[in-house]
């Protein structure tokens, strides 16, 4: 009880701030029909709802079977092992991410099918995944991040040369969708899990940046989706 007032507490102090301007707007300038208002106010307080469950299920249930997940694969001396795990992990919380699904949608709305939804939600998943297994790998074989990073980024510059246009805005919106608030806490909990077992592994320094490795991904796989596609 005392985790879900805390996180009542914090979900009220996020969403409050838009209630209010929207409730300013309302009065002063926009003067929406009372019927929408009214469901714009029980929408922000089944959001509120719906948050507040989200985040306290990702504290007591993703977070912690995520670490534990990562602290065990190192004792299974397998490389291949926690690449797949990495991979099945990433993936799958690519495909359940609101906002990849959102992004989805929206392309197969905008290109009237000819980009189908279920090709980018695969495609981008497969990216993360791929990313993630990486990025596991690297915790293991202690490399630099930045190595990665630099590597990663020369790829995409040399892609966007190669890519149609079309593509090269679709495939950086699908690299800032991934990095949402289920796929976040899988990434970084399984990470923290692997580091913290690891001998000579910081937290701090292995568990993090992570992220915004992973969320490259998505960009070389739209990529090369759209090269393929043109």
């Amino acid at each position: 009880m005392l985790v879900l007032r805390e996180r009542l507490f914090e979900v009220i102090k996020a969403i409050a701030p838009l209630v209010a301007v929207v409730c300013i707007l309302q009065f002063v300038l926009v003067k929406a029909p009372a019927s929408l208002f009214i469901q714009f106010l029980i929408g922000s307080l089944m959001a509120v709802g719906g948050l507040m469950l989200f985040f306290l299920g990702i504290d007591i249930g993703i977070l912690r079977m995520g670490r534990f997940i990562g602290a065990e694969l190192p004792k299974r001396n397998s490389l291949f092992l926690i690449a797949a795990v990495a991979f099945l992990l990433g993936f799958a919380a690519t495909l359940a991410e609101p906002d990849v699904q959102v992004l989805s949608k929206q392309v197969d709305a905008v290109s009237h099918g000819e980009i189908p939804r279920s090709m980018v939600l695969y495609v981008v998943a497969v990216g993360v995944g791929f990313f993630v297994a990486i990025a596991m790998l690297r915790i293991v074989f202690g490399v630099r991040m930045v190595y990665l990073l630099a590597a990663s980024y020369a790829l995409i510059i040399l892609l966007s040369f190669f890519t149609p246009s079309e593509f090269v805005p679709l495939a950086y919106d699908a690299g800032s969708v991934t990095t949402g608030a289920l796929t976040t806490p899988v990434v970084i909990s399984l990470a923290l899990g692997l580091s913290s077992v690891l001998a000579g592994r910081a937290s701090v320094s292995e568990g993090f940046g992570l992220l915004g490795f992973a969320s490259i991904g998505p960009i070389i796989a739209i990529m090369i989706m759209g090269i393929i596609l043109s």
